[in-house]
């Protein structure tokens, strides 16, 4: 199906923001899944426009729907770029002249790179790979683009000659990492291709055993093309096994090709290095690198190493030396001369201006979560993505002063009662500073007390940020007239490496010790009934929901979403094994007693609380048989106990009609055992 350019800028009235009349309320299931999800914002290379990507849930069709937007940064008039047809538009790049947007869509054999030209005409699709394409980015010279795609490797294996005439779904490896997240591996890689523009031709840059650019500690895009376009750089696990440390460096191969050789590895650090970057001028590579061999959240510096005639100069220089944070993404400025980072801290995504040379650091944005920047020709105007706990996000643009540019879910937004959430703090384990959020419900009333849902979050080097929870969502909570609290416990990132590593070897105490101070703050607000307290968490989250069920009675209700059971049982299913040594000291059979000592298996005797467990077959992190565990304990124990058990999804629950269960179920687990009147 081919798709016509939208020539007429339209305006709909649910793009902008009005005035409300009548009193706001408390958000409902249907009100949080029909807001529209902004993603993905691309600037153009004259400045002048911003495509992006704006997904719509369906419960009708149970998956997202995709298209591609643009807006006019001058005037913020925006319009529909893709519309219509089966599928979905997604990951806009524009091409290096400005003429042509390149995305993926799924409207016709698989996701496959279409390209529109700008000025009015038909889409066209570009690539034809078996396994589909992902993640343009286009050559300099606008000849072509580069994709990545899956394709069976190698080509003849063991299970296709046992299976003859007479095929089977039975599959057999004999590797580590045959499987991530929710997808099995096995007898297949990741390549990258160069597409030919006027062809279509795709061509294999990577033919080897390897993913690439990798799986698993890779960055927040792992591919970059010198300007001259003669070489790329690409972030590749060169190891033969993968499943057991974060070995990932920098490869440099031809953009021609097999005429390149085999790719030349450029970094020689034993720690993860990812998210390659040249400058515009060609003098630099930048690059996003751990120190510490093995563990997936060491702090990530940016580095920088220069380049002449094609060949590195020099050694590495560290960029950020002397900070405790970690660089989550970047991008350079045209003229070379600096680059905006977002940088995570103290619950917050911020954007930073590094200048170069002196690598002085200037906080540029600030307040909620703000990532995906682009930088205008001028140096100084970014396009990037905004949001809160009270804001979806949107697209935003600075230049002096910040302001939105998209505006697809204010009108929803407006009618809605989402309160703020507030900062506190107290002194946590170790002595050292620990901060949380807490959010009142909607139509809050100082005279009453609330029921408390206490949130853990996963990671465990992770954080609760101001932002617009895309899956656990402060304000969904709040809304059956909760309060809520969510602590930074030891272990958290943006608040300095050392706090970040306090969690390793000590999932059980210095994590705990924080919760439950924390608890005592929040249970002292004057709204809060201490009586009614329930807690929920995801991942390493619903680790610690089970390790609660064996320290503390103070909860009335408790939900483990995919959280690990039995340490020693994870260790042996999950896929990267990295992560496991370094979090419990080593591997199973060496450390096999720091396993058992923070295991929620060996406390299910004190289990009393009521709990629910949520787990999805294809999570292949933490693997279904911890949730099976955990409420075959809490059944035996006698406990009050439900499963919530979903044969379609992985890690997190994605898919719309999934996710309205998984909101109905657990709000419902919560209100039953905490509200004095129960949801109708």
């Amino acid at each position: 199906m081919r798709l016509r350019l939208l020539f007429a800028l339209t305006f709909p009235i649910s793009l902008f923001p009005f005035p409300v009349l009548a009193q706001k309320r408390a958000i409902t299931f249907e009100d949080y899944i029909a807001l529209k999800a902004v993603s993905d914002p691309q600037l153009s290379p004259d400045g002048k426009w911003v495509a992006y990507t704006v997904s719509a849930p369906s419960l009708q069709d149970n998956r997202n729907v995709a298209r591609v937007w643009v807006a006019e940064v001058a005037t913020g008039r925006a319009r529909q770029l893709t519309g219509g047809g089966p599928g979905s538009d997604r990951q806009p790049r524009w091409s290096p002249d400005g003429k042509t947007l390149a995305f993926i869509s799924t409207r016709d054999s698989g996701a496959q790179v279409w390209v529109l030209p700008i000025a009015g005409g038909d889409a066209r699709k570009v690539s034809r790979l078996p396994e589909g394409a992902a993640d343009p980015f286009w050559l300099p010279d606008g000849s072509g683009l580069l994709v990545v795609s899956d394709i069976k490797w190698p080509l003849n294996q063991e299970i296709d000659q046992r299976n003859g005439a007479y095929p089977t779904e039975a599959r057999i490896w004999t590797g580590l990492m045959w499987r991530h997240w929710d997808d099995f591996r096995a007898g297949k890689r990741q390549h990258l291709f160069r597409v030919d523009l006027a062809s279509g031709t795709a061509t294999d840059l990577t033919p080897v055993d390897h993913d690439v650019p990798t799986i698993g500690t890779g960055g927040d895009g792992d591919v970059a093309v010198s300007p001259d376009g003669k070489e790329i750089v690409v972030a590749m696990h060169g190891d033969t096994t993968v499943a057991d440390n974060t070995n990932v460096d920098l490869f440099r191969l031809s953009s021609a090709g097999g005429a390149g050789g085999e790719p030349l590895c450029l970094t020689k650090n034993r720690g993860a290095d990812n998210t390659p970057r040249y400058s515009p001028d060609g003098k630099w590579l930048s690059y996003l690198s751990m120190q510490r061999a093995g563990f997936e959240a060491d702090r990530l510096r940016l580095m920088l190493v220069g380049r002449s005639n094609g060949q590195i100069v020099g050694q590495p220089v560290d960029a950020t030396a002397g900070w405790d944070l970690s660089v989550g993404t970047y991008s350079w400025c045209p003229s070379s001369k600096c680059i905006y980072a977002v940088v995570e801290e103290r619950g917050r995504d911020n954007i930073y201006r590094i200048d170069l040379p002196g690598y002085k650091r200037t906080r540029i944005i600030t307040g909620g979560v703000n990532t995906a920047v682009r930088v205008g020709p001028d140096n100084r105007t970014l396009a990037y993505l905004h949001q809160s706990n009270t804001q979806p996000p949107e697209v935003w643009i600075f230049n002096r002063t910040a302001k939105a540019l998209s505006h697809h879910t204010d009108s929803a937004v407006a009618t809605l009662d989402l309160p703020a959430l507030e900062e506190f703090g107290f002194v946590g384990a170790l002595g050292d500073s620990v901060f949380g959020w807490s959010q009142k419900p909607p139509g809050f009333d100082a005279a009453r007390k609330y029921p408390l849902i206490y949130l853990v979050h996963g990671g465990p080097q992770g954080a609760w940020l101001d932002n617009w929870g895309p899956r656990w969502n402060y304000q969904m909570f709040a809304a059956r007239g909760f309060a809520v609290a969510a602590v930074n416990f030891h272990g958290s990132t943006g608040y300095g490496q050392k706090f970040t590593d306090a969690i390793s070897q000590h999932w059980g105490d210095y994590p705990f010790e924080d919760l439950m101070k924390g608890l005592d703050v929040a249970a002292r607000l004057p709204y809060v009934d201490s009586t009614r307290m329930g807690a929920a968490g995801a991942s390493y989250g619903g680790y610690m929901i089970l390790w609660m069920a064996g320290h503390t009675d103070r909860f009335k209700v408790l939900v483990d979403h995919d959280g690990v059971f039995n340490p020693v049982s994870m260790a042996g299913s999950t896929e990267e094994l990295w992560f496991t040594d370094w979090e419990f000291g080593g591997s199973v059979h060496r450390n096999r007693e720091l396993y058992e000592k923070w295991s929620p298996l060996n406390h299910v005797n004190n289990w009393k609380t009521p709990l629910l467990v949520v787990h999805g077959q294809l999570d292949y992190r933490v693997d279904l048989s911890e949730g099976y565990q955990a409420f075959t304990a809490a059944k035996r124990m006698g406990v009050e106990a439900k499963f919530l058990y979903f044969p379609d999804e992985g890690h997190w629950v994605l898919r719309p009609r999934n996710r309205r269960i998984w909101w109905g179920t657990v709000l419902d687990w919560l209100e039953v055992h905490l509200n004095e009147t129960p949801h109708p």
